[in-house]
């Protein structure tokens, strides 16, 4: 579990097929064989490094992406010498700066236009769950929607946080990675039952209505339609 706090700009050495070489400093001062580290939003599992003189980027680690990594994310456009958001898993101990982010990339999103008013299209699966001043993790990054559009969202993004993570690097048509907030989804899961329940309770109900359709004869009170008229004169 992260934070979308980034820690450091790493630097891609080398990407060969499925295994990623990434140079690095502080993320690996207490870096051991199985750790995680999220790249850009996606946790990946450290395979091999070397902590270097432990100064910045002295150092490297591997990582293996699986299929569903590379088709899932944006690291397959990965090049050498270009810069990612790195960042270690929270401690228990530790504040929650950002939002639980798990490093679970769910779509790939494209930059529109760049900070300080970021705006980001997404695919429907994603849009769906964006509101208005909820989170949402751009590249690793937590950030709030400020705007949600049609099939875009738009982030401001502080001097700050455009100076330390990627997206202060990245132009206009740069793929990102995209993470919802997974409260969202469990929310969703758990309240599905229910509001598909009262889905078919609704549809049920409207079919065995009372017929309203009918001739105003036909709602007259019992008996009214036989009673004769009187005639005229009487």
């Amino acid at each position: 579990m992260f934070t979308g706090i980034v820690e450091e700009l790493g630097t891609v050495e080398w990407l060969d097929g499925s295994r990623l070489r990434l140079r690095a400093g502080s993320v690996l001062a207490d870096a051991e064989m199985g750790a995680s580290i999220a790249v850009n939003g996606c946790c990946l599992t450290v395979v091999a490094f070397d902590v270097g003189d432990g100064s910045a980027s002295s150092g490297w680690w591997e990582a293996d992406m699986s299929g569903e990594t590379l088709a899932r994310t944006c690291l397959g456009d990965l090049v050498p010498g270009q810069v990612v958001n790195l960042e270690r898993p929270v401690r228990l101990a530790d504040r929650l700066g950002g939002h639980l982010v798990q490093g679970h990339v769910d779509a790939v999103g494209t930059i529109l236009s760049t900070p300080p008013d970021l705006q980001v299209s997404a695919p429907p699966e994603v849009m769906r769950y964006l509101v208005v001043k909820g989170s949402v993790t751009v590249d690793g990054v937590s950030l709030t929607v400020v705007d949600v559009l049609p099939d875009s969202f738009t982030v401001a993004v502080i001097p700050h946080t455009a100076a330390v993570t990627t997206l202060g690097h990245k132009p206009p048509d740069s793929r990102v990675n995209l993470e919802i907030d997974v409260i969202a989804k469990y929310t969703e899961r758990l309240l599905e039952p229910h509001l598909h329940a009262a889905r078919q309770q609704e549809s049920t109900s409207q079919q065995e209505s009372p017929g309203q359709q009918g001739s105003p004869r036909q709602q007259e009170s019992p008996g009214s339609a036989n009673v004769a008229p009187t005639p005229e004169g009487e």
